[in-house]
């Protein structure tokens, strides 16, 4: 399905002083035949003619900036009126939209519900329905997920995706409600690009597909994750009429059950690195300590006290309290 733009001028002002003028009219022709007999014909000329005058006013059609609608005539897709002004078309011509009452957690369609899913709004079935589609750029924010990540450490994650409506005719006429057809896409794709990449760097990983391990992960790699993110989502839902201009992680953590232990698992991986860090600055100071005592002539040392000097500097660099040492005042042999 194609889009079909209706190209005609703002003449809602126009047909809107015509209506009224007929209307003016019909009232005139009803008036002077109930006043005259011999011209009592011009009554139904009249009636129909204020009937008319009220079937045309269903043709007057208002939209705002960022506003399409779409028109179907006797089931048939009639065109979009997709610019801001006032029109008339034909009357007959209804307005066709079926994600009207659908409701997402989502900026300029906000749910009163707290929870992160789609909701029908039915509470206000009595009210007239909106059947115009936007054209804004909207932010979806979807129900954090509970995902498996690609070492089967289950994640939750949520993401919140940009997106906006560019071919009215697709997602009103190719997918029953592209709102909820969204929704579902973005929780799939979702799904299916976290299932890739580790929570975080693991080592014999391969996150691109060329069979070469890498660095990449969910924490580490957030630009990378979220533009495959987008380019799945838009993979889904192109025939939807719909484009993602950019999707953001809003939510990264390990689920409940394992967080306790994944919790541990860092912070024994840093002391590790730090305990590292420590013996290699250690052991480049004795070094030097060493290098400057043979070069300055300080003190002539065998192997047997150069290993001695060498574990009692160890202990005071990488120990966790301040030394205490042990002064000897008498000979050093």
């Amino acid at each position: 399905m194609q889009e079909k733009i209706i190209c005609k001028k703002q003449n809602g002002m126009i047909a809107l002083v015509l209506i009224l003028l007929a209307l003016i009219g019909s009232v005139a022709l009803i008036v002077l035949g109930a006043s005259n007999p011999n011209l009592f014909f011009l009554v139904f000329f009249g009636m129909l003619l204020a009937i008319g005058s009220c079937i045309c006013f269903a043709g007057l059609k208002v939209l705002k900036p960022q506003e399409a609608l779409v028109l179907t005539l006797f089931g048939k897709y009639y065109g979009t009126l997709k610019n801001e002004g006032f029109y008339f078309i034909n009357p007959f011509a209804t307005g066709f939209n079926p994600a009207a009452k659908t409701k997402l957690s989502q900026s300029g369609d906000v749910s009163t519900n707290d929870a992160m899913e789609i909701v029908m709004n039915n509470s206000n079935a009595t009210n007239p329905v909106n059947r115009k589609i936007s054209l804004k750029i909207m932010t979806l924010n979807n129900s954090r997920q509970k995902v498996n990540d690609c070492l089967g450490n289950p994640v939750e994650i949520g993401i919140a995706v940009i997106w906006k409506v560019v071919d009215t005719a697709k997602a009103v006429f190719n997918v029953d409600n592209y709102k909820e057809y969204l929704s579902l896409q973005c929780d799939s794709a979702l799904r299916n690009v976290v299932r890739i990449y580790p929570y975080d760097v693991a080592p014999n990983v391969d996150t691109t597909g060329d069979g070469i391990p890498d660095e990449g992960s969910l924490r580490g790699s957030s630009e990378l994750v979220t533009k495959r993110i987008r380019e799945e989502i838009q993979s889904r839902v192109e025939e939807a009429g719909i484009e993602i201009v950019e999707a953001r992680i809003t939510y990264l953590a390990y689920a409940p059950e394992i967080a306790a232990i994944m919790l541990q698992r860092q912070q024994a991986s840093a002391i590790i690195d730090a305990r590292k860090m420590i013996v290699d600055g250690a052991v480049g100071m004795v070094e030097m300590a060493l290098e400057r005592l043979r070069q300055n002539n300080v003190v002539d040392l065998d192997e047997e006290r150069k290993a001695a000097m060498v574990s009692n500097l160890l202990v005071v660099l990488c120990g966790n309290q301040n030394a205490q040492p042990v002064v000897n005042s008498g000979s050093l042999y």
